[in-house]
């Protein structure tokens, strides 16, 4: 599904921060859109294609990204074309670590001081691979290990199991599975991570 570019500002509110029930006016203001009236439209058509739900808190109506099939093929593909026109990411460096990897199912963020925007030139590139439950992340990382240490800027590589990142999530202590949730870059794979953030909200994880 085609998104118009003002239309995929207002729903990447909801993937930065995917487990907030946001109102009108914090979605107005984090897309930074100046136009009420399209704001109230757009999200009045999200909930229509069944996008985002509506939910009323007191007496103010909020908006949540639903958990739906649809749902998450459209934020997934937004994520991922995000990132992909982030200019400050050395993509090119980053494809031939993905190169390395021997297997077809896994997910790349980049996450740190790129995912934030407040890199430097001295910042190294931190990556985090999350593969399927079957698959070794000591595997994984020895396959792209020398490949990260050979880029500039290098590259730090993290490997975790679907259900290792999962963990991380609903675990009642601060650590670095929520710090990816809260800032990253999705490089490939975002239905996937997209699939264990909404199973990691339905049990606890609020940010």
């Amino acid at each position: 599904m085609k998104l118009f570019t003002k239309q995929s500002d207002l729903l990447a509110v909801f993937i930065k921060a995917t487990w907030k029930a946001l109102t009108f006016r914090e979605v107005a203001v984090y897309s930074r859109n100046k136009s009420t009236n399209y704001v109230f439209t757009a999200l009045k058509d999200f909930v229509k294609m069944e996008i985002i739900t509506e939910q009323k808190i007191g007496n103010v109506i909020a908006y949540k990204l639903n958990n739906m099939t649809k749902s998450l093929n459209i934020i997934s593909h937004i994520a991922e074309y995000r990132a992909f026109n982030v200019k400050s990411l050395p993509k090119k460096n980053i494809e031939k670590l993905l190169k390395k990897i021997n297997t077809s199912y896994y997910t790349c963020i980049v996450t740190g001081s790129y995912a934030k925007g407040s890199e430097k030139k001295e910042s190294d590139l931190d990556i985090v691979i999350i593969c399927g439950d079957k698959e070794k992340p000591s595997s994984i990382l020895s396959q792209i290990k020398y490949t990260a240490e050979m880029q500039i800027p290098e590259i730090h590589p993290y490997v975790f199991t679907e259900s290792e990142f999962y963990l991380m999530l609903v675990n009642k202590e601060e650590n670095y599975g929520k710090e990816i949730a809260r800032n990253n870059l999705i490089i490939t794979g975002a239905k996937q991570y997209y699939s264990i953030l909404m199973r990691a909200i339905e049990n606890g994880f609020n940010g």
